[in-house]
């Protein structure tokens, strides 16, 4: 790795810290009903909508009535997104020549937005009008992370409380995250977008006149910066325009890409120590925090060192594969100059390391094992960090296999905060683990055993798995973001990976909230000389090997028939 790369990695962590502390124990106080400052002014505004919306806040659901709620909304969402596409050529603001949107394409945004994947299947600023963009997309943005927060708020009550049947109010938790949380953070990001040079407009497109002779070109434009801010917060990914946060008007510059980067990891990493408040143990959020970090920064500093080395069999030839002196050389192809191969590289963990999706450079242009850490940090279960709230309770899913594998250990029955960990605890933690798993590794199988999907890569061999490989992983993590080097907008891959997408968000979420209703219920149990504790550098060591050992397990078989196959066979 270069100076410059360790320098800016370094930068990055220490600004992510120091937020994330601070806004942790703030979504803590929100999810807790508590007084938030000077954002009470907001207070009329949070009962004007339950009042509208005919919610009884202080009520407590059960774990099947939040779940209910939390499928019902998702129903919901996801059928008027789809209808909003379908008719988006007869709604206000729409383009000449902009037509509705293909029932496959259709189905596998609606889907994608709801789920908080935001896989993309369309060139945005082609196919979507800005009624679209900002009524549906924009909107979606917001609820499905402010779902995943609720749903880890319900999670976390299941530790917490003794004895309890209720986990919460699902509406309430909506309500509370989306106001006090998502819309402030995302309007000060949006702001500082704007200043930065990110473009804010209700206009449709732009024309100006080529320098050289050339003629006009039409600029597509839109209120992008508002999007882009909560799309980074929400871990949603989704681009305003095709080519997402490497368009200039996305992403215009150096310090315009740091700030969207930080935006990414923000509230995931903040979720952690928000984790640690509400089980009024902060050293435990500091565990999961430390677990997560011991993941992520190995695999980011990887894959930066091998987009830094550039491809070997053009470096055994001498040829400029285009870095500069300043951040080490390395292969600048499919990333932009304005920011070079080591925030591209950052990017692309941080990106597939939350459920985000984002992307600043196309990762089909990496070298095989810079390619293959992103990947991987997707196929552990978008764990490391991970999404808004999703990527904690996946994370804890793990640390509850952890202490059973512990107790198995030493002949005694586990236990995670002072809550013992039983059959029914394991067997929906496993269920939850291994199904998005399948989905991606049955989808693949699919797909290279169908003509149409195998004809839609744009590269042959252990490559073209990738892409493919890539596109599963992606959509049944809730993820996103892709190789880019396939067509996804076919009918096969519109409705296939829709329902990976479906399976690896709400398979999730519905043990999630079982062994949450189950905990509840339970009286905690007395820490005793045989209690494992769960803060300590052995817990954190045992935690980071099962995520790792369980990724390793099921996905390397498949990785080396890609990108390890493909480093193999460089000329």
């Amino acid at each position: 790795m270069s100076t410059f790369a360790v320098v800016q990695l370094g930068v990055y962590l220490l600004v992510l810290v120091a937020l994330a502390i601070p806004l942790g124990g703030y979504i803590a106080r929100v999810l807790r009903g508590e007084s938030l400052g000077p954002l009470r002014v907001l207070a009329p505004v949070e009962r004007a909508l339950y009042r509208v919306a005919g919610v009884r806040p202080e009520r407590e659901m059960s774990a099947l009535q939040y779940t209910a709620a939390v499928l019902l909304f998702s129903l919901v969402s996801a059928l008027a997104l789809y209808a909003l596409q379908r008719l988006q050529a007869v709604v206000p603001l729409a383009p000449a020549g902009r037509d509705a949107v293909p029932p496959g394409v259709a189905f596998n945004t609606a889907v994608s937005f709801t789920t908080n994947t935001n896989w993309q299947a369309y060139g945005g600023e082609t196919t979507m009008t800005p009624l679209t963009q900002m009524v549906g997309l924009t909107v979606q943005n917001f609820v499905s992370a402010a779902v995943g927060i609720a749903v880890l708020a319900a999670f976390v009550r299941g530790f917490a409380r003794r004895a309890a049947t209720g986990l919460g109010n699902f509406w309430a938790d909506l309500v509370r995250v989306t106001l006090y949380v998502l819309l402030p953070l995302a309007l000060v990001v949006a702001l500082v977008l704007v200043a930065t040079g990110v473009v804010q407009t209700l206009g449709d497109h732009a024309t100006t006149t080529l320098l050289d002779g050339g003629g006009d070109r039409v600029i597509a434009l839109g209120p992008v910066a508002s999007q882009v801010a909560i799309k980074q917060l929400g871990t949603n990914g989704g681009g305003f325009f095709n080519v997402n946060s490497a368009h200039p008007l996305e992403n215009p510059s150096a310090v315009a890409g740091f700030i969207e980067l930080l935006a990414i990891l923000l509230i995931p990493a903040a979720l952690c120590f928000t984790f640690g408040r509400l089980v009024d143990d902060a050293r435990q959020g500091v565990a999961v925090f430390l677990a997560m970090l011991a993941i992520f920064v190995p695999l980011t500093v990887g894959t930066i060192a091998a987009e830094e080395a550039g491809n070997p069999a053009l470096a055994a030839l001498a040829v400029d594969q285009g870095g500069s002196d300043l951040q080490g050389g390395g292969n600048l192809e499919g990333k932009e100059v304005r920011f070079g191969v080591a925030q591209s590289a950052l990017w692309a963990t941080a990106t597939t390391a939350a459920s985000n999706g984002s992307v600043d450079s196309m990762h089909d242009a990496y070298t095989p094992l810079g390619g293959l850490a992103p990947l991987w940090l997707i196929q552990l279960g978008e764990v490391v960090f991970g999404g808004v709230g999703s990527g904690l309770y996946g994370m804890l899913l793990f640390a509850v296999l952890a202490v059973f594998i512990a107790g198995l250990m030493v002949g005694r029955t586990p236990e995670y905060l002072g809550k013992k960990i039983e059959g029914f605890e394991i067997k929906m933690a496993v269920v939850a683990l291994l199904v998005p798993a399948a989905a991606t590794l049955l989808g693949a199988a699919l797909a290279v055993t169908t003509p149409d999907a195998v004809a839609a890569t744009s590269n042959p061999g252990p490559h073209g798995f990738s892409e493919i490989l890539y596109a599963f992983s992606s959509a049944a993590n809730n993820n996103g973001s892709a190789f880019a080097g396939l067509d996804a907008s076919g009918d096969f891959y519109t409705v296939a990976l829709g329902l990976a997408m479906l399976l690896g968000r709400y398979w999730v979420i519905v043990p999630v909230l079982a062994i949450a209703g189950r905990l509840a219920k339970k009286a905690p149990v007395p820490l005793s000389a045989g209690t494992l504790p769960t803060h300590t550098p052995l817990f954190i060591g045992l935690l980071v090997g099962v995520v790792l050992l369980l990724g390793a397990l099921t996905f390397v078989p498949a990785l080396a028939l890609g990108p390890i196959a493909e480093h193999l066979t460089l000329p």
